[in-house]
């Protein structure tokens, strides 16, 4: 991991970072937060085992080794719990939970709405018992029932999909926005990666564009957001 970016942020994986590193990016000035998906399992996962095949939908599409979760089931919950007990215990500032988003989504079990705003409520209100921020990680459509139940946004693509807009109410609130951008494109071609970082300032937003794999091979900041 390249720790050298002037960063107020630092956004790590959960399992694959060490307290080390957390601690080490912490002393530079840095606040840390921890991913982990939330609605789907991965093969991979120290914890996989812990996952029943009552808890599994649907395989995730292009992410292979992945599974759609039923967020319903207890277990699940539980197993979310000590996830958010273990970023507690490796001293992350706060979490981001991915995939929270499972009902608009192809996951083969009938989440609804409602199932899905009880969840992002239950997985708020355990991180806030554990004194950890928590982001809400894309769930657009549920933005104006959860903004205040959580401390910042966090959205990949807002702008290619004309959704930045949606995202207003955590601005509103004086909550931070961080978004990301993927695409070549906006390294070749100064003019679209003008246009997109000056409509992201204006929207109070933090955008960065980075590659789709994450692989630290480009990285492009677009500056503080306007103050709103």
């Amino acid at each position: 991991m390249n720790t050298g970016y002037d960063a107020q942020v630092y956004g790590i994986d959960l399992f694959d970072s060490s307290v080390e590193l957390i601690e080490s990016l912490q002393q530079s000035g840095h606040r840390v937060v921890c991913y982990f998906s939330a609605g789907s399992y991965e093969d991979w996962r120290e914890d996989g085992d812990r996952f029943t095949a009552a808890d599994l939908g649907d395989p995730m599409g292009d992410w292979p080794g992945e599974n759609w979760l039923d967020i319903r089931t207890q277990n699940v919950r539980d197993i979310m719990t000590d996830r958010l007990v273990l970023a507690k215990a490796k001293d992350c500032d706060g979490v981001e939970p991915d995939n929270i988003d499972g009902y608009t989504n192809p996951t083969g079990l009938p989440l609804t709405y409602a199932d899905q705003l009880d969840y992002n409520r239950f997985l708020a209100e355990t991180a806030h018992s554990l004194d950890l921020a928590i982001a809400l990680k894309n769930d657009l459509s549920q933005v104006l029932d959860l903004v205040g139940y959580f401390d910042m946004a966090i959205n990949e693509q807002c702008h290619k999909y004309n959704e930045c807009h949606l995202l207003q109410p955590f601005i509103d609130a004086g909550k931070p926005v961080f978004n990301a951008e993927y695409g070549s494109k906006y390294v070749t071609d100064p003019v679209a990666r003008d246009a997109l970082c000056a409509s992201s300032r204006l929207f109070g937003m933090h955008t960065l564009i980075l590659p789709l794999e994450l692989d630290d091979s480009f990285r492009l900041d677009c500056g503080a957001p306007q103050a709103h």
